[in-house]
């Protein structure tokens, strides 16, 4: 995949292919004018060397090389007015909102939900493995303060969190310092004396923990908010009921993928934060993704919403309780990151490369199957499983963080292929592999209120609108 800093530097920035010096070049141009023509397209501030090239004229700036900043102006003054009357209407055009690849669409399709108060914005991408075929922003990160929703923009991925903790998981097993088949009680001891509702002896596997099949109870309480590591967490897990037997199905469960984030930590020797940085993020280049955001990163922050009931109007909220990203609490696997649209493209091209990148194995074949096909059997799985959603439980499979859709149907899931594999999470944000078309989608918004964030209209736009336009290709 080539880097966002890559595909920049061969566009100007408002959003012109530069293709080349040559080709940027308008007929006619010297090579005397063809500098300050270069010095304008790499800028970063066309309106800036509008400024510069005034204070040239005004000055008599006319000796070769001579700079102004790293910018080349003319020798002969006589260039000076064409050049400011090229300089003003480049900078008088649109900011680059689409200096990146755009497949033809989306925009509009996001766009229509921004009109409609669904969201305040959105990015959207597609990638295959190597390659990115579409980033692009709409619409505003926050609406209040007018700030425009940006490719660096910072999200809350919550739940999307999962997949890369069954990630971390796999490349342990791959080294042979575990097997997700263990018990869990392996490695965290304090699980020996679990009991199932049956007063069975609970023998929770790794697998289970991270399926949702393992019916461990969950944390609550002042407790567990006053946890700071994961390891605090294990005590309250345990001292909640077991709300089923294991195995005997399947039910969305927090506790479980933090108890897999905390076998990480106790195998690796690393905290679960810097076992991801250090083993994923850094090797991927995911510069952005984080449990704890500097200052610098929450100046990115997108606001959050709620979509008024009763009038449509969207109203910003504070972020979930517990996930601040505040460094007092505990790296949690289940929901814990922050990340932007490209970082978390980048994780899902590994995954379409099956576990590699730019030439890099992060994962093994045999470790990507457990990612990429079902771990629970026949068990009716995902949030589809009422009549609001269709009923579509047997439609689904869990890999360990991840569901896999095995028969595709109507709405948000008509367009992707069986196999297709992924999570969203609680704001409404998306990521979607889809190993027989080849590609990935990745949709970041930030609503807190969706009736059902995988089943939002929002993400159904975004991928009809993806898939009709890699059709058109």
């Amino acid at each position: 995949m080539e880097s966002g800093d890559d595909q920049r530097s061969r566009k100007d920035e408002a959003g012109a292919d530069l293709g080349g010096e040559d080709a940027a070049k308008p007929r006619g141009f010297s090579k005397e004018t063809s500098v300050v023509w270069s010095c304008k397209t790499s800028a970063k501030n066309p309106a800036m060397i509008f400024m510069r090239a005034v204070d040239a004229a005004q000055n008599g700036v006319t000796q070769t090389g001579e700079r102004s900043k790293g910018c080349v102006f003319p020798m002969n003054r006589r260039h000076l007015p064409a050049f400011l009357a090229l300089s003003a209407a480049l900078c008088l055009a649109p900011p680059a909102s689409a200096a990146e690849p755009v497949l033809s669409g989306i925009g509009a399709a996001m766009q229509e939900m921004v009109t409609k108060n669904e969201i305040a914005g959105a990015v959207t991408v597609v990638v295959t493995k190597d390659k990115v075929l579409h980033l692009e922003s709409t619409g505003r990160a926050d609406v209040e303060a007018k700030r425009p929703m940006t490719p660096d923009t910072l999200f809350w991925i919550a739940s999307m969190t999962k997949p890369i903790t069954g990630a971390a998981v796999l490349m342990l097993q791959d080294e042979g310092k575990l097997n997700v088949a263990d018990p869990v009680a392996k490695y965290l001891p304090e699980f020996a004396n679990l009991k199932t509702p049956s007063g069975k002896p609970a023998n929770l596997t790794i697998t289970q923990i991270l399926t949702h099949t393992s019916g461990l109870g969950e944390a609550g309480g002042p407790a567990a908010k006053e946890a700071k590591t994961l390891a605090d967490l294990v005590p309250l897990w345990l001292a909640a009921p077991m709300q089923y037997e294991p195995g005997a199905k399947w039910s969305y469960t927090q506790s479980g993928i933090n108890a897999a984030g905390r076998i990480v930590e106790v195998v690796s020797g690393l905290s679960f934060d810097a076992f991801l940085q250090q083993r994923l993020f850094d090797p991927l280049g995911m510069k952005d993704t984080t449990f704890y955001p500097t200052d610098a990163q929450r100046a990115r922050l997108v606001t959050a919403y709620s979509r008024d009931k009763d009038g449509g109007a969207l109203t910003p909220v504070p972020p979930r309780a517990g996930y601040e990203g505040k460094r007092d609490r505990p790296p949690q696997g289940n929901g814990g990151l922050y990340s932007t649209a490209p970082d978390y493209a980048r994780f899902c091209q590994m995954l379409l490369g099956g576990g590699t990148m730019d030439g890099r194995r992060f994962l093994s074949a045999d470790a990507m199957r457990f990612l990429s096909t079902p771990q629970t059997g026949d068990l009716p799985t995902g949030f589809f499983q009422n009549e609001t959603f269709g009923q579509h439980g047997k439609k689904y499979g869990w890999g360990l963080g991840t569901s896999i859709l095995l028969t595709p149907h109507e709405g948000v899931a008509a367009m992707l292929s069986p196999g297709s594999f992924g999570h969203g999470g609680a704001w409404g944000t998306q990521a979607w592999i889809d190993p027989t078309k080849g590609v990935a989608y990745v949709l970041m918004v930030q609503r807190a209120n969706f009736p059902n964030s995988d089943a939002s209209d929002v993400r159904r736009a975004f991928q009809e609108a993806a898939v009709k336009a890699l059709g058109a290709r």
